[in-house]
């Protein structure tokens, strides 16, 4: 092997390291989304890590549970967004190849 793919051969090992790294620490980070009353947290993965929700006592009945069922969407889609623009972040330094990847 020549010195140049020696060369390259280590910067590739380097840049799998770093990309191992910076997908675990966005697999350990949680993000927040937040709607009138709901409020929920996802990890890395998109997977929902709890939900809070704050009822009003004048809160009751069908369409009351409609428009939390459609808060609780919306603040799960804010957080979920926070996880793709901290992916972009962390990853978009190594080219916009990798976003099918993970």
């Amino acid at each position: 092997m020549n010195m140049n793919m020696q060369s390259l051969m280590k910067e590739a090992q380097k840049m799998q390291k770093e990309l191992q790294k910076a997908q675990k620490e966005l697999e350990n980070s949680e993000y927040e989304g937040n709607s009138s009353f709901v409020k929920v947290v996802i990890n890395g993965n998109k997977e929902m890590q709890s939900i809070k929700i704050n009822f009003d006592d004048e809160l009751s009945g069908k369409e009351d549970m409609e428009m939390l069922e459609d808060m609780i969407i919306v603040a799960y889609n804010e957080a979920s967004k926070k996880v793709d623009a901290d992916k972009d972040k962390k990853f978009g330094k190594y080219g916009s190849g990798l976003s099918g990847l993970m």
